[in-house]
C-alpha cells in the first residue's frame, strides 16, 4: 500500500502583508467596517495615525472613510 502523507503547505507572509494586516486590525479595533479597514490598510497614501485620530476626535467610521477616500 502506498504511503499517503498529507501535503504540507507552508504559507509565507511578506513584511508588507504583515504591516497591511496589522493596519487593518488597528482600523477594525477603532470601529471601521472590515471591508473599509482592508481598503484603507492597503493604501499607502492613508496615514494610519490620521485615520485613528479622526475617530478619537468623534468622527464616525463612515465619515472617516469618506474623508480618507
Amino acid at each position: 500500500m502506498e504511503n499517503l502523507m498529507p501535503a504540507v503547505h507552508e504559507i509565507y507572509e511578506t513584511e508588507a502583508e504583515r504591516v497591511e494586516r496589522w493596519r487593518a486590525e488597528a482600523l477594525e479595533r477603532a470601529g471601521f467596517e472590515h471591508t473599509d479597514a482592508l481598503e484603507l490598510a492597503s493604501r499607502l497614501d492613508v496615514d494610519l495615525h490620521a485615520a485613528l485620530a479622526l475617530i478619537e476626535r468623534g468622527c464616525t467610521p463612515e465619515l472617516a472613510v469618506q474623508i480618507l477616500r
